[in-house]
Protein backbone atom coordinates (compact mmCIF):
# COMPACT_ATOMS: atom_id res chain seq x y z
CA UNK A 1 0.00 0.00 0.00
CA UNK A 2 1.85 3.24 -1.08
CA UNK A 3 0.57 6.31 0.79
CA UNK A 4 1.68 9.85 0.03
CA UNK A 5 2.58 11.80 2.68
CA UNK A 6 -0.19 14.35 4.14
CA UNK A 7 1.61 17.05 4.85
CA UNK A 8 4.18 18.09 1.63
CA UNK A 9 2.03 15.53 -1.02
CA UNK A 10 5.36 14.62 -2.47
CA UNK A 11 7.31 11.62 -0.93
CA UNK A 12 6.08 7.91 -0.63
CA UNK A 13 4.85 8.02 3.16
CA UNK A 14 7.22 5.91 5.58
CA UNK A 15 5.78 6.64 9.10
CA UNK A 16 2.32 5.95 9.96
CA UNK A 17 0.88 7.38 13.44
CA UNK A 18 -2.24 6.43 15.00
CA UNK A 19 -3.75 8.90 17.99
CA UNK A 20 -5.44 6.68 19.99
CA UNK A 21 -8.31 8.73 21.41
CA UNK A 22 -9.01 10.62 18.61
CA UNK A 23 -8.92 7.28 16.54
CA UNK A 24 -7.05 9.30 13.50
CA UNK A 25 -4.60 7.93 11.39
CA UNK A 26 -1.66 10.39 9.61
CA UNK A 27 0.89 8.86 7.28
CA UNK A 28 4.18 11.23 6.58
CA UNK A 29 7.21 10.71 4.59
CA UNK A 30 10.80 10.84 6.85
CA UNK A 31 11.55 14.40 6.65
CA UNK A 32 8.17 15.47 7.53
CA UNK A 33 8.41 13.70 10.34
CA UNK A 34 11.32 14.94 11.62
CA UNK A 35 10.47 18.32 10.86
CA UNK A 36 7.42 17.71 13.17
CA UNK A 37 10.20 16.47 16.24
CA UNK A 38 7.89 13.24 15.60
CA UNK A 39 11.34 11.40 14.84
CA UNK A 40 14.81 12.12 15.40
CA UNK A 41 17.45 11.41 12.91
CA UNK A 42 19.49 8.50 13.62
CA UNK A 43 22.99 8.81 13.40
CA UNK A 44 25.28 5.25 12.70
CA UNK A 45 26.21 4.76 16.75
CA UNK A 46 26.45 1.61 18.78
CA UNK A 47 24.29 -0.05 21.33
CA UNK A 48 26.59 1.08 23.61
CA UNK A 49 26.61 4.50 22.63
CA UNK A 50 23.06 4.53 22.91
CA UNK A 51 22.36 3.27 25.62
CA UNK A 52 25.25 5.55 27.78
CA UNK A 53 23.68 8.61 26.45
CA UNK A 54 20.17 7.64 27.53
CA UNK A 55 21.53 6.75 30.91
CA UNK A 56 23.82 10.34 30.71
CA UNK A 57 20.19 12.03 30.27
CA UNK A 58 18.33 10.41 32.93
CA UNK A 59 20.48 10.17 35.64
CA UNK A 60 22.75 13.37 34.99
CA UNK A 61 25.50 11.06 35.30
CA UNK A 62 28.40 11.13 32.86
CA UNK A 63 28.84 7.24 32.42
CA UNK A 64 31.69 5.47 34.18
CA UNK A 65 33.50 4.89 31.17
CA UNK A 66 34.22 8.41 30.31
CA UNK A 67 34.97 9.10 34.47
CA UNK A 68 38.89 10.40 35.38
CA UNK A 69 40.18 10.34 38.43
CA UNK A 70 41.74 14.11 38.74
CA UNK A 71 44.47 12.96 40.81
CA UNK A 72 45.82 9.41 39.00
CA UNK A 73 44.52 10.01 35.97
CA UNK A 74 43.18 6.53 35.45
CA UNK A 75 40.03 6.00 33.80
CA UNK A 76 37.10 3.66 34.63
CA UNK A 77 37.97 1.88 31.99
CA UNK A 78 41.40 1.46 32.16
CA UNK A 79 39.80 0.14 35.99
CA UNK A 80 38.08 -2.67 34.38
CA UNK A 81 40.68 -3.41 32.34
CA UNK A 82 42.95 -3.97 34.75
CA UNK A 83 41.04 -5.00 37.66
CA UNK A 84 42.45 -2.53 40.15
CA UNK A 85 42.16 1.13 41.04
CA UNK A 86 44.81 3.55 40.40
CA UNK A 87 45.24 5.69 43.99
CA UNK A 88 42.33 6.08 47.36
CA UNK A 89 40.70 8.70 45.55
CA UNK A 90 39.27 6.98 42.90
CA UNK A 91 36.70 5.30 45.35
CA UNK A 92 34.98 8.55 45.47
CA UNK A 93 35.44 9.42 41.88
CA UNK A 94 34.36 6.06 40.47
CA UNK A 95 31.52 5.46 43.36
CA UNK A 96 28.24 5.59 41.65
CA UNK A 97 29.76 2.76 39.31
CA UNK A 98 31.59 1.00 42.12
CA UNK A 99 28.72 0.54 43.83
CA UNK A 100 26.85 -2.09 41.56
CA UNK A 101 30.13 -3.93 41.02
CA UNK A 102 30.88 -4.26 45.08
CA UNK A 103 27.12 -5.08 46.00
CA UNK A 104 27.44 -8.08 42.97
CA UNK A 105 30.26 -9.39 44.35
CA UNK A 106 29.15 -9.35 48.55
CA UNK A 107 25.98 -10.12 47.83
CA UNK A 108 24.36 -6.63 48.09
CA UNK A 109 26.20 -5.92 50.78
CA UNK A 110 28.46 -2.28 50.40
CA UNK A 111 30.23 -2.61 53.50
CA UNK A 112 32.36 -5.22 55.30
CA UNK A 113 30.38 -7.32 57.93
CA UNK A 114 32.87 -9.25 58.58
CA UNK A 115 33.00 -13.30 58.79
CA UNK A 116 33.33 -16.34 60.79
CA UNK A 117 36.95 -18.12 61.26
CA UNK A 118 36.30 -21.66 59.74
CA UNK A 119 38.02 -22.80 62.83
CA UNK A 120 35.37 -21.07 65.35
CA UNK A 121 33.59 -23.39 67.63
CA UNK A 122 29.66 -23.38 67.65
CA UNK A 123 29.17 -20.77 70.58
CA UNK A 124 30.71 -18.27 67.97
CA UNK A 125 28.84 -19.35 65.00
CA UNK A 126 25.86 -18.80 67.18
CA UNK A 127 26.81 -15.66 67.91
CA UNK A 128 27.58 -14.33 64.61
CA UNK A 129 24.59 -15.47 63.53
CA UNK A 130 22.69 -13.57 65.89
CA UNK A 131 24.72 -10.30 65.19
CA UNK A 132 23.53 -10.86 61.54
CA UNK A 133 20.37 -11.17 61.85
CA UNK A 134 19.82 -7.92 64.14
CA UNK A 135 21.55 -6.53 61.71
CA UNK A 136 19.12 -7.83 59.17
CA UNK A 137 16.02 -6.64 61.69
CA UNK A 138 17.63 -3.07 61.76
CA UNK A 139 18.00 -2.71 58.67
CA UNK A 140 14.16 -4.11 57.79
CA UNK A 141 13.03 -1.50 60.10
CA UNK A 142 15.25 0.84 59.19
CA UNK A 143 13.57 0.47 55.51
CA UNK A 144 10.08 0.04 57.34
CA UNK A 145 9.81 -3.57 55.67
CA UNK A 146 7.80 -4.87 58.57
CA UNK A 147 6.97 -8.57 56.65
CA UNK A 148 10.85 -8.70 56.36
CA UNK A 149 11.37 -7.47 60.22
CA UNK A 150 8.83 -9.95 61.45
CA UNK A 151 10.44 -12.62 60.03
CA UNK A 152 13.80 -11.83 61.38
CA UNK A 153 12.66 -11.50 64.67
CA UNK A 154 10.98 -15.06 64.60
CA UNK A 155 14.16 -16.00 63.57
CA UNK A 156 15.53 -14.21 66.17
CA UNK A 157 13.13 -15.90 68.62
CA UNK A 158 14.03 -19.47 67.65
CA UNK A 159 17.43 -19.10 68.08
CA UNK A 160 17.06 -17.67 71.53
CA UNK A 161 14.68 -21.02 72.33
CA UNK A 162 17.03 -23.53 70.88
CA UNK A 163 20.17 -22.26 72.48
CA UNK A 164 18.26 -22.10 75.98
CA UNK A 165 17.23 -25.69 75.09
Amino acid sequence: MDVECEHCKKAKATVHITDVPEKRERHLCEACAQTEGIIIKQTQQTTTAILQEFIKQKTGIETSDELTCPHCKITFREFRAKGQLGCPHDYEVFREALIPLIQRAHGSATHHIGKVPATADEVVRRQAGTLKLRRELDQALQDENYELAATVRDQLKDMDVSESS
